[in-house]
């Protein structure tokens, strides 16, 4: 029984290692989101001050070009952790399977505790 027990604390810990995962990884969506707006803000407000909005131009602002190649990477770097979310998501549905099926042996070993105790102590 004991082993049992090990077993549930282990996948307890399993299923909340998993749960921060999600958690870091909808902050990190997050604040790629907010550097973003903020990039796109800053793009626009250059764009505005030069008055050149056609990025082909040859005068248009070198700090637009960066920002729009930062806010960029931003935009792919959060599509990619987007994707490892929906894999995190995957792997708790699996861990809170386990634990649900590792809760249920030992209370099924709880419930034959009883049965067992008359056969060890007869042999």
């Amino acid at each position: 029984m004991k082993a049992r027990e090990n077993l549930v604390r282990l996948k307890q810990f399993q299923l909340n290692e998993k749960r921060r995962r999600m958690a870091q990884l909808d902050a990190m969506i997050a604040e790629f989101d907010r550097m973003a707006a903020e990039l796109e803000a800053q793009i626009l407000a250059e764009e505005a001050k030069t008055g050149i909005t056609d990025q082909n131009h040859f005068a248009y602002p070198t700090f637009a070009k960066a920002a729009r190649l930062r806010r960029d990477n931003l935009r792919t770097s959060q599509s990619e952790l987007l994707q490892q979310k929906e894999q995190a998501a995957l792997e708790f549905a699996e861990a809170e399977a386990e634990l649900k099926k590792a809760e249920a042996l030992e209370l099924r070993d709880a419930k034959r505790g009883g049965d067992d105790t008359p056969r060890a102590a007869a042999g």
